[in-house]
């Protein structure tokens, strides 16, 4: 009788302690915004590390923005990782992340603690990458096109419906091109040249990568992106030349932020410290997905990733125009004045 009874509280304690601990280590809801084949592996590398259940979604970043502004009062995500930093910051002006300081903040550049600083520490910098563009070489040559290496080259006649770039509203990507060009020409000259650029304009995509891949097979001569998307098809062997405007261009801060109210808050922040660490942000390059610059010190930059030191970059004010008012603003005068345009 005693060991049965003592074989039932055994098999008890078991019983119960099993799912307990299944339980602590429990689900992550992650929102991705880089593309699917960077998020596969982050993913696959978070689980192997912590035995935590990454439930995982990829869109645009003006497109998780939306949802989480929609989502606020009943939150389905967790983290929010990846994107250009613009709408990170327009959530954390309007309250939909959480504050938290990383323990290994210390290890990040300055430019990714100023990102932090700047949003009250409810997003920070997870890489960094320049704005351009890149046209596929031997379709060039076929339509018998001087190279561009201007802004203004691609807004000439002869790249008339030969150009993609995203919507902005979609894409931090494509609101990054719009805030960069207003900072370098001015508002109303930039917005003269977004409608001469619309004119060659064969398709505006929901994705900031998209146009970089419809380059890379020829779908389209030019493809306005951020430059490490091309690099990713200069390395897979497509014929694109990737282009660092004269004129100068902007550059993106791509942000990670907790969702404010997050179900899995403890796993969030165990992602968050994650993905800061030199290990997670090799992921990327080691899967030849990624050509970004980390923000981790430690982290190794790789060797096909654009030389930032080497581009005319603008003095990009991310607290402007990552602001709510300012974006807003923006994004409603490109639907009013250029997206309104017959083609």
């Amino acid at each position: 009788m005693r060991f049965d009874k003592w074989l039932r509280a055994a098999l008890t304690a078991l019983v119960l302690a099993t799912p307990l601990t299944a339980a602590a280590q429990g689900e992550l809801v992650l929102y991705c915004t880089v593309q699917e084949e960077w998020c596969r592996p982050m993913v696959a590398a978070f689980e192997k590390a912590t035995g935590i259940k990454v439930l995982m979604t990829r869109k645009s970043s003006g497109e998780f923005y939306a949802q989480i502004k929609a989502e606020a009062a009943n939150p389905r995500g967790d983290v929010w990782w990846g994107g250009t930093g613009d709408p990170h910051l327009q959530a954390a002006e309007e309250g939909l992340t959480e504050t938290y300081q990383s323990p290994r903040l210390g290890e990040l550049q300055d430019w990714a603690v100023r990102q932090a600083e700047a949003s009250k520490f409810r997003t920070v910098g997870v890489y960094a990458g320049a704005l351009g563009y890149s046209y596929n070489a031997d379709e060039l040559k076929k339509k018998n096109i001087p190279a561009p290496k201007c802004w203004a080259d691609i807004i000439k006649p002869a790249f008339k419906d030969e150009v993609q770039v995203a919507n902005p509203n979609s894409s931090g990507t494509s609101y990054t091109m719009l805030a960069t060009l207003v900072q370098l020409m001015g508002e109303d000259k930039a917005f003269d040249y977004l409608k001469a650029l619309h004119r060659n304009v064969n398709q505006y995509t929901k994705s900031g990568a998209a146009p970089a891949r419809a380059v890379a097979t020829g779908e389209s001569l030019v493809g306005i992106t951020f430059q490490h998307d091309a690099v990713v098809q200069a390395v897979n062997g497509a014929p694109v030349v990737i282009v660092s405007p004269c004129e100068g261009t902007g550059y993106e801060i791509g942000s990670m932020s907790i969702i404010k109210g997050a179900k899995n808050m403890e796993n969030a922040k165990k992602w968050y410290d994650w993905a800061l660490t030199p290990e997670a942000q090799a992921v990327g390059s080691q899967a030849k997905v990624s050509y970004q610059v980390p923000s981790n010190k430690a982290a190794p930059v790789p060797a096909q990733a654009p030389k930032l030191a080497d581009i005319k970059l603008i003095n990009y004010d991310f607290v402007k125009y990552g602001s709510s008012a300012e974006r807003k603003r923006l994004l409603a005068k490109w639907d009013a004045e250029v997206s309104a345009l017959p083609k």
